[in-house]
């Protein structure tokens, strides 16, 4: 789709067209034939001098040249005459022996006649009575320097026309791109939503984004609500199906089927692999996938809590480091987030022998979690089977298991890889790249 700007400048530039296209013309016809009119009212005082300058003489009818204009009596003047008085004819000396093409009916002839030395000629026809009879006049002047006039006048008009086009064409791109800016601040502002570094858009916008900007807003407070619902109700569910585990459990370790040890073991098995794959869906269920707009982690609030919650979990012979950046800003989901961490952590506490180290590290747009213990890792060949299509993790035992297939599934919401190696500790290596979404 092409940009706003770029039609805006079709449009204003062919309205700009046209509008010049036209405005001249009928501009230059306008005064043309104002001109016109202003050259006829000269040719019919001249054709009325003419008439005066007939006169009756003993010889006859005679043209009196004192009273005619000198401009009749130069050679090719582009001022001429021609006089029809019966059967006598008079013509102007600047006509030499040119012919003055005479019209088929009184008045102005707009259209411009040849005459001498290829002028053209501006003709006005007119009939008198005189002595009783009809005295024709046609007198003509040169119209081809006004024409030349006109054409230089148009050059002139057209050059102008065309700078005042480019001077106005980049005032309103200017115009357009100061009008557009508000756009280009919720752009930046979106960005900062996905960044989680703000919650809303700033409502102080023009009164034309005021509708978009705040139905916006709304889907955001819309988006967030539900998200809070859908987790609560996950949250509530789980807890409502705690309960009839523990009983089911319970009656499975009855000692009245201690007989039947073939189906104990069978019902044990298969309410554990119940309890697993519950608690893994719901744990997919509640995820927030992208981060939602004001979403984040606070590497240096959150990261202090998990650590030492762990280290009461596993006792002191296990040493937990923490390479994180100071005031490190993740935006992403909070509780994601340390699901994320939580998982990764316990998985390599349960496996370690004396050390587990998380580190992070940020790169531009783009985050690397990195966890790894000093325990016996999971041998290259069966590291494949985590990322296997239909291979089920949380099928297995429990470390390296159900916890790793949590972080995946985390990490797949969020678009992100996971690679498993051996660490520097000599254990497993779970190194995650997560890179923030700006769109």
């Amino acid at each position: 789709m092409k940009s706003i700007q770029r039609r805006l400048s079709l449009g204003l530039i062919s309205g700009l067209l046209i509008a010049g296209l036209v405005v001249g013309q009928v501009s230059i016809w306008l005064f043309e034939n104002g001109l016109q009119r202003y050259l006829e009212s000269g040719l019919q005082n001249d054709s009325e001098n003419l008439l005066i300058a007939l006169s009756r003489t003993p010889q006859g009818l005679q043209l009196d040249e004192r009273r005619i204009s000198p401009a009749y009596q130069r050679p090719f003047s582009g001022h001429y005459f021609s006089i029809a008085f019966g059967d006598t004819h008079w013509r102007s000396r600047s006509l030499w022996d040119a012919q003055l093409p005479r019209p088929n009916h009184p008045g102005l002839d707009r259209t411009l006649e040849p005459g001498p030395d290829g002028q053209m000629l501006l003709v006005l026809n007119s009939n008198y009575q005189r002595f009783g009879q009809t005295v024709s006049i046609t007198v003509a002047q040169d119209y081809t320097p006004i024409r030349k006039s006109f054409q230089q006048v148009q050059r002139v008009g057209l050059g102008i026309w065309v700078v005042a086009l480019i001077v106005i064409l980049l005032l309103q791109r200017v115009t357009v791109r100061t009008a557009l800016r508000p756009l280009e601040t919720a752009r930046k502002q979106i960005i900062q939503l996905q960044a989680g570094q703000r919650s809303q858009l700033d409502e102080k916008v023009p009164q034309e984004l005021e509708p978009l900007v705040t139905q916006i807003n709304h889907l955001l407070i819309h988006t967030e609500d539900n998200l809070k619902r859908s987790r609560n109700a996950v949250g509530n569910l789980g807890h409502a199906l705690k309960t009839p585990l523990a009983v089911l459990f319970s009656l499975a370790k009855d000692p009245r089927l201690a007989a039947y040890p073939q189906i104990q073991s069978t019902l044990s098995e298969q309410l554990e692999y119940i309890q697993q794959r519950m608690s893994r869906e719901l744990n997919r269920a509640r995820l927030a996938g992208d981060a939602l707009p004001g979403a984040h982690f606070e590497a240096d609030a959150e990261l202090p809590g998990l650590m030492a919650t762990l280290g009461m979990i596993y006792g002191k012979h296990i040493e937990l480091k923490c390479n994180v950046p100071s005031g490190l800003h993740m935006p992403w989901d909070r509780e994601d987030m340390l699901e994320l961490l939580g998982n990764l952590l316990d998985n390599a506490c349960k496996w370690a022998d004396s050390e587990v180290e998380l580190r992070i590290l940020q790169r531009g747009n783009e985050f690397e979690i990195e966890v790894q213990d000093d325990g016996p890792g999971i041998p290259e060949t069966e590291r494949d089977q985590v990322f296997s299509r239909g291979t089920r993790l949380d099928e297995q035992t429990s470390g390296h298991g159900l916890g790793l297939g949590i972080v995946r599934d985390v990490i797949e919401a969020w678009g992100g890889e996971m690679q498993l190696s051996t660490g520097a500790l000599g254990g497993l290596s779970v190194l995650i790249k997560l890179q923030v979404r700006l769109r």
